[in-house]
């Protein structure tokens, strides 16, 4: 199945790519790789989801602002390589939580991202090595920040 047919089962409709807020390609490809730059929680009605968890939001809102950055990363990874089957697997992710500082449930909240790439891609090629830490504040607020690294198919 492609990857595109596995978003319309799961009722994903991608926004248009994100725009660039500074200096920055917003996906890289290098020797089979791409690597996506920090993505924010891009809402469907524009915006993003801003906060801080543990004081603004709980971790349940901070895993569906994940999940928000992983359809905004694949509307720019789409952007870039013009098809998602070029994808082969997700190989690494850093997620960063803006969080108070006694914030401990930063991983519960990157797991809407990864929850994501797996229905996505797939048990195997969808589960990558990953790191979630707190932040004491991410770019215009947001309340979750995610970058990536994808191997692309030969």
């Amino acid at each position: 199945m492609s990857i595109e047919s596995r978003l319309n089962e799961l009722g994903i409709v991608l926004p248009e790519a994100p725009q660039v807020l500074g200096l920055y390609k917003t996906v890289l490809v290098v020797d089979g790789l791409a690597y996506t730059s920090g993505h924010g929680p891009l809402q469907a009605e524009g915006g993003f989801v801003c906060g801080k968890l543990g004081v603004d939001l709980d971790a349940d809102a901070g895993a569906a602002a994940a999940r928000l950055v992983g359809i905004a990363m694949l509307a720019s990874l789409k952007a870039e390589l013009g098809s998602l089957d070029r994808i082969e697997r997700l190989v690494r992710t850093l997620g960063l939580v803006n969080s108070a500082p006694d914030f401990t449930a930063h991983p519960a909240v990157i797991n809407g991202f990864s929850e994501l790439m797996k229905q996505v891609f797939g048990d195997d090629s969808g589960v990558g090595a990953r790191s979630a830490f707190g932040a004491g504040a991410l770019p215009a607020g947001w309340a979750v920040e995610v970058e990536a690294v994808f191997q692309l198919k030969k």
